[in-house]
């Protein structure tokens, strides 16, 4: 157990890490308009629009990957308590202590008495 957690904490980290990379990569949106003006940065490795895409689906994916390895991290790393047989109104019964039942109930210190009558 403790061998599958070590390895989805390094997906976790090694996905994110690389994320963040891909993201300080990418241009923002409005870079597109200088490219269309002539801009020197519009040439690229991938092309005009396949950098987009292609680095856009990776980011999606590693994404992804960072989602499922922290929902399985969440889910691996909750003890588990064993679950009794019987409604949980049974349970409750029989964890109540008998001298709190069975005790009166008294005022708060300091608070004004008032008879009975």
């Amino acid at each position: 157990m403790n061998v599958m957690l070590t390895i989805l904490l390094a997906v976790q980290m090694i996905s994110a890490v690389a994320m963040i990379g891909l993201i300080l990569v990418q241009h923002g949106k409005g870079a597109d308009m200088g490219a269309a003006f002539g801009s020197g940065g519009s040439g690229s490795l991938f092309g005009a629009s396949g950098s987009a895409n292609f680095l856009s689906r990776t980011t999606a994916v590693l994404a992804s990957i960072f989602f499922a390895s922290t929902l399985a991290l969440a889910y691996f790393g909750t003890p588990r308590v064993a679950v009794s047989s019987g409604s949980v109104l049974e349970n409750a019964a029989l964890t109540v202590p008998s001298s709190a039942a069975s005790a009166p109930v008294s005022a708060a210190p300091g608070a004004a008495q008032i008879p009975a009558k």
